[in-house]
């Protein structure tokens, strides 16, 4: 049986290999347990659960942190995304929609951020 931390790191490295080395070490001058907590909880638990597929849990992320302008957090998820089964398209029509709920200045951001991910998704 896994633990919730292992389950959460397959998780991660089925998204976005890339982000496990940021997530698991960035926090350890600072706050250790944190990355453990993020890993543990948010991966090993809720990104886990079987009510929807990883898919929509991502199209739901994206939608979230464009509303919360999260940018680092934003680029991050849309390579998951990408990682997920969303298309490029697919992924800048979530963006262009939140222009309605978070304003266009969230909405260009957003965009802006997509730019970046697609480029260094195209560089990998």
């Amino acid at each position: 049986m896994t633990t919730r931390y292992e389950e959460g790191l397959a998780l991660l490295d089925r998204l976005d290999k890339e982000q496990i080395g940021p997530i698991v070490d960035g926090l350890k001058d600072i706050a250790p347990d944190f990355s453990r907590l993020l890993v543990e909880f948010a991966f090993g638990d809720i990104y886990a659960r079987p009510g929807i597929d990883l898919r929509s849990r991502q199209i739901a992320t994206l939608a979230a942190l464009t509303v919360l302008g999260a940018a680092p957090q934003l680029k991050a998820h849309i390579r998951a995304s990408l990682a997920a089964g969303l298309s490029r398209p697919e992924i800048i029509e979530i963006l262009m929609q939140m222009a309605l709920y978070a304003g266009f200045p969230a909405a260009l951001d957003a965009l802006a951020i997509a730019r970046e991910a697609f480029k260094e998704a195209r560089g990998a």
